[in-house]
């Protein structure tokens, strides 16, 4: 089935929701082909419920020490998706593991701050992954869009964006930079998926034209 128009998604979050705001300010700008029918947030504290809240979007909360395991928890996620009918559930620092249901296959979207298959994998996210970068000497850095399967960071790329690695970059000002980056890629491949123009063969994606 193509998509719909305009794109009905999830926002996953866990924190400061920087990627919710982007994509909240994307859409109202009319720049982004989405709605977003439901956030969902695995910390009741999360910075990003309350830019939901202040666009009138529904948010749930769904924590992980509410479930005995992460199928359980998973679940819960995908039904919450399932019941707003959404097509594409984006994480958006997004830190707890869950496993993708058959449904849900190429269905769902992460971005992570580095050039994967690079600085990647459990452990690595925010700040850590421009310390490892920088501690490795690295030259170049960016932002990766892919496909989430069943392990961290692994699923087929969509996009890449790369920026520079400063001699003077902190991790802080390295971030600063890759997040710039991930304002833009992200908003493109979720565009890209409403428009229809991805295919997945293997670990390749194809854009079409």
């Amino acid at each position: 089935m193509p998509p719909s128009t305009p794109l009905p998604i999830a926002v996953l979050i866990s924190g400061g929701g920087t990627t919710l705001r982007n994509f909240i300010q994307r859409i109202a700008a009319g720049s982004l082909p989405a709605r977003i029918e439901l956030v969902i947030s695995s910390n009741p504290n999360a910075k990003g419920l309350e830019f939901a809240a202040a666009a009138g979007i529904e948010s749930r909360v769904i924590e992980r020490g509410d479930y005995r395991a992460t199928a359980e928890f998973s679940d819960a996620v995908f039904a919450a998706c399932r019941q707003r009918k959404v097509e594409l559930a984006c994480m958006g620092g997004f830190l707890k593991h869950v496993d993708i249901p058959d449904d849900f296959a190429i269905r769902v979207m992460n971005i992570h701050p580095a050039l994967i298959p690079a600085f990647c994998g459990k452990g690595y996210y925010g700040l850590r992954v421009h310390q490892a970068v920088l501690q490795y000497g690295a030259k170049v850095s960016g932002c990766t869009v892919h496909f989430v399967d069943q392990r961290y960071d692994h699923g087929p790329v969509i996009l890449q964006h790369a920026v520079p690695v400063l001699d003077d970059d902190t991790p802080e000002s390295l971030a600063a930079r890759v997040f710039a980056e991930e304002c833009e890629a992200y908003p493109e491949a979720v565009r890209l998926f409403a428009e229809g123009r991805l295919t997945v063969r293997g670990r390749r994606v194809l854009v079409s034209r």
